[in-house]
């Protein structure tokens, strides 16, 4: 970028790496590597398209959820306005069809207020387990293991 200097490009790949890293070691909630959640809009509380977490992310960016009118609504009403863009902080603001990293305890206080979003079981990570059951995410998964073997069941 015009007027970065070799430090802050330097300082950028280094943390680029570390994400790399992290993101090598954690696994979906099928035990499978995390597939891309989504690259437009670019998602993950690391901006890497993944629900890669770390210590930074507290929200636990971790359950990859396609947007619906009800859940958009459902997140503004509840002070999570995931619909408006916010430029400076790189957010396009969600439509019904895009495919984002939730929060899970976000994801989970909409299921128990009635409104089921679709997951990508592929794209969640495993790190969601510990707010949300894996029979819950399946429940609205709309992507399938090829083979469901390794799933336990609910």
């Amino acid at each position: 970028m015009e007027g970065e200097s070799d430090m802050e490009r330097e300082s950028d790949m280094e943390r680029e790496s570390d994400i790399d890293r992290m993101r090598a070691e954690q696994r979906n909630v099928i035990g499978e590597d995390l597939q891309v959640c989504s690259l437009d809009p670019l998602t993950g509380f690391y901006r890497d398209g993944y629900t890669t977490t770390g210590p930074d992310d507290v929200g636990s960016h971790t359950v990859c959820t396609v947007m619906t009118e009800e859940f958009l609504a459902h997140q503004q009403a509840i002070g999570n306005d995931l619909s408006t863009p916010v430029p400076q902080f790189g957010f396009p603001g969600l439509r019904p069809g895009d495919q984002w990293a939730v929060c899970a305890g976000r994801w989970l206080q909409a299921h128990r207020d009635g409104i089921d979003a679709p997951v990508l079981l592929r794209a969640t990570n495993a790190a969601a387990l510990q707010v949300v059951t894996l029979a819950d995410l399946r429940a609205h998964a709309i992507d399938a293991p090829d083979d469901a073997s390794g799933i336990d069941s609910p």
